[in-house]
């Protein structure tokens, strides 16, 4: 006998855990009205955000199979599926479930409600075995409202007279309906008095509970099938309370699934017309292409116009519990960057200039960007990467370049004088490289923000302020003269073995800039057992070299890159079934372990299909047209079934209990909206011919005339004490004041007021160049505000 039971026991439940970061499926409905996104993976919905792309409000939810004999079968786990787009390109999905055990076949379609925050599956179930009345199909759903799993309370309650399942937490509430109604309905704590407990050990609910309160818990419900409607639609919808939620997957029910059916393709399909026509570029048609672009604009957030996360997974999802609230769904300025050059690509230069918009908003005080941060501009992890302070400029002089600001460029100047004030006061050093691990010289890290200072210095010409567009080219070309003394060096075995005389390590050691080598030190691999985290630093190569080709700073065939693409390939590169990829640097331990097991903090890095993508554009800047077709091609075929790029590839043998396959995606995130992005550029850059995000600024400047340097820059946090024959000294200063200077230890000394550099720093140029080596000049500083000394001497000496 079934009888309802007030309260479910077993609380709070076993800890939460997210669910496959490998989906097959991301989907929204580009509506204001609708702001909710869902992901499918293993044939079943996965989390699903509301009421922003950064809020996941459920784990999953899934069907479970009963029948006679104790028959117990779970959709996601016992059915093998295959997930189809209902047009091509559009994100509304079409997912076949057959059992392994041939009993039963599931169908659905699945999409939201474009009209309100509702996700809407039509449902079909067919028995294989047997007859419909030897099944029940019950519907499970894991609620984890808002981004953590406990702390949730489910419960059984009425809406319009309709008996519907309902969740809350942290003031977010969802409701879940069927359009066949609910033969009996639980809720329950996940482990102990939930719905699949009670399905797996008795066949039924046998005990209906009503509430439960403060921990995990699922809701679970019968959905009514029989020989006369063996299709249902169920709605799971979210509101600000639980009668909003109500109201809305009801009035979703009513309107009718067809209905919401047409409005979301409709949407998509004008939002695709207007796109570049680049399908015919792609070797596998043009539907990698529409997925791609309809990936960045499902993850795009419906009301913060250009804020848009990284991935709607959280990676590693199945071994991660609450103590990771942001997972993937982060707003990361780096990939944010890349998504607005994908956007502009495709031909939707207005989603470029929200992008750009959006990183004026959340600029901070200072000048840069937070490491990551959530839709509102709240920073979540606390590194600081230049890079991403400089991709913001670069953004804006893309833009610039195809148009788009011409009339608003005003508006964004004072974005790019920040952030060009915060690289001259900070770089070029970084704390971390864009592997978000390590500090020092990253090739990627100096392309980026030498092409930044250019960039930024052609805007503020435009502006009419030429001292600091010099002062920023001058800083530029300091930089650049420099990269080979920070990052080039070469292990004589690594040489050997590639045929080469040298190359550009991943990263050069953290130290001043005329102390900084790559030829020296070690490498922390902080992803790695004790016993493998440190590296001597010539011996980590890395693709990051390729960005000085990428951002126009070095030429394709400069014999020094051709030597680290040789050796690149030697140390990074792997043959997959799709092709070569490669993996991030030497020694990398971001990925599963050896057994498959998920990264735990330490792993061993698999290789990533995004690296293709920017081996292709390299090969297309050196003219190999034929081999970016060809790597072009990889990169697609690195896809899942359903054409969703992962962040990374099995690159092992086949582990199918581990659901690992060589040459298929990995455990760690899919999609990864920075490929998808990537992918696009691709396209367009083959067809256009030409790296499409190359800027024109480093190629004249360093590659055309190769610009020297006449000088090299000393500051508080950069404390040069030597510096080459023949080059001016400039002391860049965090405010104003006079320099007290001597050529003669003292002897005599002169006074230098400061300038003011228009970037927020202030600097003085101490002649140096005609001093011989073996001299030094010496100095101190009076600081104008305060009227104080800094109390002491700093000492630069002159060397050949």
């Amino acid at each position: 006998m079934t009888y309802l039971v007030d309260f479910a026991p077993g609380g709070p439940g076993i800890p939460s855990r997210w669910t496959s970061s490998a989906k097959s499926g991301v989907g929204t409905a580009l509506s204001a009205e609708s702001p909710v996104w869902f992901t499918l993976s293993h044939g079943i919905l996965n989390e699903v955000y509301y009421p922003r792309v950064d809020s996941a409000c459920t784990r999953d939810m899934g069907l479970l199979i009963t029948g006679p004999d104790g028959y117990f079968s779970e959709q996601k786990r016992d059915c093998t599926s295959v997930t189809r787009h209902v047009e091509p390109g559009i994100p509304a999905f079409h997912v076949v479930s057959t059992a392994r055990d041939g009993r039963y076949r599931l169908e659905k379609q699945i999409i939201s409600d474009p009209t309100r925050p509702t996700v809407l599956q039509r449902i079909t179930f067919t028995p294989l075995v047997g007859t419909m009345a030897d099944y029940r199909v019950y519907a499970l759903l894991a609620p984890h409202l808002v981004n953590a799993g406990m702390n949730n309370a489910g419960w059984i309650g009425e809406h319009a007279d309709a008996t519907l399942l309902f969740a809350s937490g942290r003031s977010r509430y969802l409701a879940l309906a069927s359009s066949l109604g609910w033969s009996s309905l639980s809720v329950g704590f996940v482990g102990s008095s939930d719905g699949y407990q009670q399905l797996a050990h008795d066949g039924r609910l046998s005990s209906q509970y009503q509430w439960a309160d403060d921990g995990n818990v699922a809701l679970t419900g019968l959905i009514a099938f029989s020989d006369t409607t063996p299709s249902a639609v169920l709605a799971l919808g979210f509101g600000q309370s639980e009668t909003e939620a109500g109201a809305h997957v009801l009035g979703s029910l009513e309107d009718g699934f067809d209905t919401a059916l047409k409005a979301y393709c409709a949407n998509w399909q004008r939002w695709q017309q207007r796109l570049h026509p680049l399908d015919q570029v792609s070797p596998g048609g043009g539907d990698a292409y529409r997925v791609s672009t309809a990936v960045l604009a499902s993850h795009r957030a419906a009301d913060r116009p250009g804020a848009v996360v990284a991935s709607l997974s959280i990676p590693w999802g199945a071994a991660k519990g609450d103590d990771d609230l942001g997972g993937y769904h982060l707003v990361w300025p780096r990939d944010l960057v890349e998504t607005a050059g994908g956007f502009l690509a495709a031909g939707e230069p207005a989603e470029a200039l929200a992008i750009l918009d959006y990183l004026r908003q959340v600029q901070l005080a200072s000048g840069r960007w937070p490491q990551n941060l959530w839709l509102d501009g709240r920073p979540y992890w606390l590194g600081v990467q230049m890079d991403e302070c400089a991709f913001p400029i670069l953004l804006a002089d893309l833009l610039h370049r195809h148009g788009q600001l011409d009339a608003l460029l005003v508006r964004y100047l004072p974005m790019i004088r920040r952030a060009a004030g915060y690289l001259v006061a900070n770089g070029p050093a970084t704390s971390q490289d864009r592997w978000e691990e390590d500090g020092g010289y990253s090739p990627f890290t100096l392309a980026v923000e030498i092409a930044a200072l250019l960039a930024a210095a052609d805007l503020l010409d435009i502006e009419g302020d030429r001292g600091a567009a010099q002062h920023l080219r001058e800083t530029a070309d300091c930089w650049n003269e420099q990269i080979e003394n920070w990052t080039f060096a070469g292990d004589p075995d690594i040489c050997a073995a590639a045929g080469v005389q040298g190359y550009y390590v991943r990263i050069g050691s953290n130290a001043a800039t005329d102390l900084a080598s790559a030829r020296v030190g070690e490498t922390a691999i902080r992803n790695q057992v004790a016993s493998k985290s440190l590296l001597p630093t010539r011996d980590v190569l890395s693709p990051d070299a390729l960005a000085l080709v990428r951002f126009g700073l070095r030429s394709a065939d400069d014999p020094r890159i051709v030597d680290t693409i040789k050796a690149i390939d030697h140390t990074l590169k792997v043959e997959l079934p799709q092709g070569p990829l490669w993996y991030r640097y030497t020694g990398d331990g971001y990925g599963e372990h050896a057994d498959g097991s998920a990264f735990d903090g330490v792993g061993k890095g698999r290789a990533w299909p995004l690296l293709a993508g920017e081996r292709a554009h390299y090969e297309l800047a050196a003219g190999n047209k034929e081999q970016a077709m060809a790597l072009l091609q990889t990169l697609e075929a690195s896809a899942g079934a359903e054409g969703l790029l992962p962040e990374q590839s099995w690159d092992a043998p086949d582990m199918p209990e581990r659901e690992l396959f060589f040459g298929r995606p990995a455990g760690s995130a899919m999609p990864l909206v920075w490929a998808h992005a990537e992918h696009i550029k691709l396209l367009r850059s083959i067809a256009d011919g030409a790296v499409f995000d190359m800027p024109p600024q480093t190629v004249a400047r360093y590659v055309t005339s190769k610009t020297p340097s006449a000088l090299r820059i000393w500051r508080l946090n950069n404390r040069l004490t030597t510096i080459p024959r023949g080059k001016m000294l400039r002391l860049e200063l965090p405010a104003a004041g006079v320099v007290h200077w001597t050529f003669s230890q003292w002897q005599d000394a002169a006074d230098s007021d400061t300038h003011d550099s228009g970037l927020g720093t202030h600097f003085v140029d101490l002649d140096t160049s005609s001093l011989d080596a073996g001299r030094s000049v010496v100095f101190t500083v009076f600081w104008k505000d305060g009227e104080r000394w800094e109390h002491t001497d700093f000492t630069v000496k002159v060397v050949a």
